[in-house]
């Protein structure tokens, strides 16, 4: 007996010994050379793993500091790539005498920074939602790993199935359409539960940053989604979250440190769980304001940037350097990655400016003719334009480049319901938003929009068309990047009186088994053909038009219910001509002998017939026209 106990004992200190140290991952998962920044941090997750030392001896790299973090299992180590070259860097990590040595992929760059060109007000963005857009899979069962989930279309917040191949198959539609970007809700992992009929179908609770959901697909997928539309002509624009991420992502159930969120504490005082009650959670106040407020109150503007979205959404501290440096780092992954052509940034204002700001730089040094807009919802211009890179508005430069127009969204939607008068209604409210483009350095970088996954689809519950085709004549026409939303071609409608999935239904024709297929033209009504064609038409008449991508827009303040605005470029012009009310007008042509000139007539883009404009044009009630001369 004695000797089984020594022979124990034996094996154990073997053991030991050889005893590997516990790494479960390393994010980034691999890395590229030659990036302008050679700094490259590495988020190393294991067991214990806060107490290991790192060596390297792979040429060209030198490890610069590792950071160990409050939670016993996180490791940074941040590295120095100035003189590396592609190929497996060994990283010997070792912890007493447990020791293991791992290979980190170093990359070619596919391209340099510079070539990567990302989209601009020479695109028209089309907007949807995976999950709601098309299935070209049948992967409705539980998938093995995931927290437990349904697939029911039936229930407006559950998922529905739609995945990137189901967009994939599609990709002839865009081009049939005549869309030239596509801006996709994210598609990374969203690990949650199911809870009370409702889902993370939307994307907004990432659980992991280098990982697509497999409800969608693979990474790999995703680059051939990416490639395939690339053929296509078409550009794609990945949506990201820095201001939160999901509550299943490690970082929840294992903090870094104290300062990875905002607002921890509330996690220890209700055990880990996402129920605020009896706590001191704090939840946003979604009011975006006091971020600008130059008398903003310390407790109005913590609520806004340290208060959480939602409980289930914990809020990242971009004022942690270490936090911000893995953020700046995803975005650079997935663009050399997967060779994505804009980034669209949700909930921009919530998060620290400063951070969010030396990520803008970062990119903007290493990609500088990519493009990134961020969610900036004030319905007021000149709070948008503080957002816009060179403001002279506010004290610190943004580097975003382009930002979203809630005042062009606001407008045109209350504007549908009026009747265009001599001061303030209808069209004066577009009329009255357009002159403060004065506060933008770059109005052409501004994202214009009617609706998306967060408003009232512009139908509203209705039909009306002539309302929809004065916005998208607008929308498509001035001096904006514009930016459509999926399915308004073929008149889907809905409101989010009840939720929010009324406004995000399932494209008919994406799904197996859809009864209808707004797809093909035999699939649609006579009415949503002609909604469909209508669009098509403008769309294709935009790509590449010069005269609306770099043209001098003027407008004329609304004359008897008329809105008109001039677009010229070298000689030609473009006039959109707005019937704001429901009776019958007119163009009084001599009022806009300025942009007409000498010209007697003009081709109705629309229709493709001449229209005289040496005399008075009748417009029937709520009529659009889009000429050219």
């Amino acid at each position: 007996m004695k000797n089984i106990y020594v022979l124990v004992f034996l094996l154990t200190i073997s053991s030991h010994i050889n005893a590997a140290v516990n790494i479960d991952r390393i994010e980034p998962t691999d890395w590229y050379v030659g990036l302008k920044n050679p700094t490259l941090q590495l988020m190393v997750y294991g067991k214990d793993v806060k107490s290991a030392s790192v060596t390297t001896d792979y040429p060209g790299v030198r490890i610069d500091s590792i950071v160990q973090l409050e939670s016993p299992n996180y490791l940074l180590v941040y590295l120095n790539l100035s003189g590396a070259q592609p190929g497996e860097m060994p990283l010997k990590f070792t912890n007493g005498k447990q020791r293991k040595t791992v290979k980190y992929l170093l990359k070619q760059r596919e391209m340099a920074g510079e070539k990567r060109v990302g989209f601009s007000n020479a695109d028209v963005l089309y907007m949807l939602m995976p999950d709601r857009f098309a299935s070209g899979s049948d992967l409705n069962d539980q998938i093995k790993g995931l927290n437990d989930y349904v697939n029911d279309r039936s229930q407006p917040s559950l998922r529905h199935g739609g995945d990137l191949e189901g967009i994939r198959q599609h990709l002839d539609y865009f081009n049939q359409l005549g869309v030239t970007a596509l801006w996709f809700t994210p598609v990374l992992e969203n690990n949650s539960p199911d809870h009370n009929g409702y889902s993370t179908y939307h994307g907004y609770a990432t659980t992991n940053y280098y990982r697509v959901d497999p409800r969608f697909g693979t990474n790999d997928e995703y680059r051939r989604l990416i490639d395939e539309a690339h053929q296509h002509g078409l550009k794609v624009v990945m949506d990201m979250i820095f201001n939160h991420c999901g509550f299943e992502h490690p970082w929840v159930a294992d903090m870094p440190s104290e300062d990875w969120f905002n607002l921890p504490q509330w996690l220890k005082e209700s055990g880990g769980t996402s129920n605020p009650q009896g706590t001191s959670f704090l939840q946003t106040s979604y009011k975006l304001t006091p971020v600008v407020d130059p008398y903003a109150s310390d407790v109005d503007l913590r609520e806004t940037v340290e208060g959480w979205f939602v409980p289930t959404m914990p809020d990242l501290n971009q004022k942690n350097p270490h936090v911000m440096n893995y953020l700046i780092q995803n975005s650079i992954w997935w663009i050399e990655t997967m060779g994505i052509d804009g980034i669209r940034m949700d909930t921009y204002p919530y998060a620290d400016k400063i951070g969010m700001a030396r990520w803008m730089k970062t990119l903007d040094e290493e990609y500088p003719n990519f493009n990134t807009v961020g969610e900036t919802w004030v319905t007021e211009p000149a709070y948008t334009a503080t957002w816009q890179k060179d403001s002279k508005l506010s004290e610190h430069n943004s580097y975003l480049k382009t930002v979203m127009d809630f005042s062009f969204f606001d407008k045109i939607n209350t504007a549908k319901n009026e009747e265009t008068d001599a001061w303030w209604n209808g069209f004066n409210r577009i009329y009255n938003s357009l002159v403060y483009d004065y506060l933008y350095p770059n109005p052409s970088s501004v994202m214009a929009f009617i609706e998306n996954h967060d408003t009232d689809r512009f139908l509203g519950n209705g039909s009306d068309t002539l309302a929809l085709k004065q916005a998208l004549a607008l929308l498509l026409t001035i001096n904006r990047t514009p930016q459509l939303y999926y399915g308004t071609e073929v008149l889907m409608n809905g409101t989010k009186e009840v939720t929010d999935g009324n406004v995000r239904k399932d494209f008919p024709g994406g799904f197996p088994g859809d009864k209808k297929n707004a797809f093909t033209s035999e699939g649609r009504t006579k009415a949503e053909n002609a909604m469909f064609d209508w669009c098509s038409r403008l769309l294709h008449w935009r790509q590449g038009n010069d005269v609306i991508i770099r043209g001098k827009q003027t407008q004329f303040i609304p004359w008897k219910g008329v809105y008109v605005v001039a677009r010229q470029w070298q000689g030609k012009t473009v006039m959109t001509i707005i019937n704001g009310t429901q009776q019958k007008a007119a163009l009084e042509v001599k009022r806009y002998k300025e942009v007409i000139g000498s010209h007697s007539s003009a081709k109705d883009v629309l229709t493709g017939r001449t229209v005289r404009i040496d005399k008075d044009v009748n417009l029937r009630p709520r009529q659009t026209m889009i000429v050219e001369f």
